[in-house]
């Protein structure tokens, strides 16, 4: 720790700008440290990080997993892998209350993600994010911002539900996900009903963007900079954001997948959402990176100029109309990121299934 304070870089953060910082765990020992420690107002679940959870903290979850299946006595394995999931929630949830109450919404949530294997169907999604709305009242729904996510995403709104598009990588995504939030907030309101105390969010994971020009960097033996490779979702979100700050969009955007400190150095100052994992925290409060206002910072036009001219996907990425809803569901990161969520859910449905009928002493 420098000198530039005696608290973490990251309290540094949340107190001087209107930088917001959320977990990205629903770890009661990370989000209770995060909180404390770090100034964090949110948290994310999701069946990838329940797995990564239950491998820390099995201690605390093996008693409670051996409960809800003698309680659940008719029901599969995918049934009470998603209960465990709506518990770790809700038990986060908790923690965040305060937060929730003395913010009015804004911050305060529990980020919880719906079946990625229902990213082609949006009244599956509204209808499970109509059930996680309900299990708390400072729960925030993740969607994916896929083609028939986009329409999910407006119906949830519409119906009140905090939204967290997520699957999301791309300027058009993140214009689509704010003009559908905009079609529900105003659905609602043309009802009389209250948006006050709702707060949406996109996400743009910024490292999934680097890592798919990473793969095709190798897929097509292209040669570029290797420095310009780490700049393509910050730039991305940038742009989404000056864009977002312009048209008055009335969600804000979410920074994840973090792979490098400019997933976070680069976007201080804005406001926005930063979620990087608790040992990324620690990792930023133990740099030597300053923490000052760098979201109004351009990327470097060279830098620009080489992605968009090396790689047709950065383009399709970073320009408004790169790519219309129908092609979001074909886009490379996207492919691979529901691939590992989807599979996410089948190892953990595979956990629950041994403990159930394999081995009840695992």
């Amino acid at each position: 720790m420098s000198s530039q304070s005696n608290e973490t870089r990251l309290r540094t953060m949340t107190r001087t700008t209107p930088s917001a910082l959320w977990n990205d765990s629903c770890s009661l020992q990370e989000l209770s440290a995060s909180i404390k420690d770090n100034g964090a107002v949110g948290a994310t679940c999701n069946p990838v990080i329940v797995l990564t959870v239950l491998k820390k903290e099995m201690h605390l979850w093996k008693d409670r997993m051996g409960e809800l299946i003698s309680e659940m006595a008719c029901a599969t394995e995918g049934d009470v892998a998603w209960r465990l999931v709506e518990e770790m929630s809700i038990k986060a949830a908790e923690l965040l209350r305060p937060v929730f109450e003395r913010e009015k919404g804004r911050n305060g949530r529990l980020s919880i993600q719906t079946d990625p294997r229902f990213y082609r169907d949006p009244k599956l999604i509204v209808s499970q994010a109509e059930r996680f709305n309900s299990l708390a009242p400072n729960m925030i729904v993740k969607i994916p911002a896929t083609s028939e996510g986009i329409v999910a995403i407006e119906e949830a709104t519409y119906r009140g539900i905090s939204i967290n598009a997520t699957v999301s990588f791309t300027l058009p995504q993140a214009i689509a996900v704010a003009e559908a939030v905009e079609r529900g907030l105003t659905r609602r309101e043309k009802e009389k009903k209250d948006i006050s105390r709702m707060g949406p969010v996109c996400t743009l994971m910024v490292g999934r963007l680097d890592d798919w020009l990473k793969v095709l960097t190798e897929k097509h033996g292209i040669i570029a900079d290797p420095r310009i490779l780490d700049w393509a979702g910050v730039a991305t979100f940038k742009k989404a954001y000056r864009i977002y700050r312009e048209r008055g969009y009335r969600l804000r955007l979410l920074s994840a997948a973090f792979r490098n400190h400019l997933h976070w150095s680069e976007l201080i100052g804005g406001d926005v959402v930063i979620s990087p994992p608790f040992e990324w925290q620690k990792r930023f409060n133990e740099s030597d990176v300053e923490v000052k206002s760098r979201i109004d910072n351009e990327v470097d036009p060279q830098i620009l100029d080489e992605l968009l001219r090396k790689f047709a996907d950065f383009g399709r990425a970073y320009e408004e109309k790169g790519m219309r809803p129908a092609e979001f569901d074909d886009f490379g990161a996207t492919r691979r990121t529901l691939r590992q969520f989807c599979k996410a859910v089948d190892d953990l449905v595979v956990l629950i299934r041994d403990r159930m009928i394999v081995n009840p002493d695992v």
